[in-house]
């Protein structure tokens, strides 16, 4: 008996001294397929949008649009031939500006709005419009086309602005109220 006893004492010391085997995983999921789902939605959204954009261009005989290469269009309203400054990182310049949809509904009318006087790359504006100021000369007003991920995206502005709604902005350069040291 006490035979017994010491071989099943050294067979249960054996078998616990072996490593813990790992268990599989049920299933192994990564990041990779959300993240290039949202890929391909944002993908298709912005096809989608620029199709849209690329109609209203068409049937737009009255303006001749220009492709900016930050990704949106636009057209002059009104050119200043006379001036031949734009506007630069860290000046100071005062403008007024409308939004609509691109169905042509006002979201924003200029007096909504007001006079805006903003330090240039400093101010929080969407993406489009901060791009935008400094292709405006003084007393130009100009209408830009934005795609939704350029103008206030997937949220929206969190008030009037919805999620993924392109835009259309009317933006009036009134005055450049002080150009930055070094710029000009």
């Amino acid at each position: 008996m006490k035979n017994i006893l010491c071989s099943l004492s050294v067979l249960l010391i054996l078998i616990s001294c072996r490593e813990p085997q790992a268990r599989r995983p049920v299933s192994v999921k990564t990041g990779t397929t959300f993240i290039q789902e949202s890929i391909d939605r944002n993908k298709q959204l912005l096809a989608f949008e620029e199709e849209q954009i690329r109609t209203i261009i068409e049937r737009d005989t009255v303006h001749t649009y220009i492709s900016s290469p930050n990704g949106y269009s636009y057209y002059y309203n009104i050119k200043n031939e006379s001036a031949n400054y734009y506007p630069k990182t860290d000046d100071v310049i005062k403008l007024s500006y409308e939004i609509r949809t691109i169905d042509d509904t006002i979201i924003y009318a200029k007096e909504d709005v007001g006079e805006q006087t903003i330090k240039v790359d400093k101010v929080e504006l969407f993406p489009g419009l901060r791009t935008a100021v400094k292709l405006i000369k003084e007393g130009e007003t100009m209408t830009f086309v934005f795609p939704s991920a350029l103008a206030h995206g997937y949220h929206g502005d969190n008030n009037k602005i919805g999620t993924n709604v392109p835009i259309i902005c009317t933006v009036t350069l009134l005055d450049i109220v002080e150009i930055a040291e070094g710029t000009n």
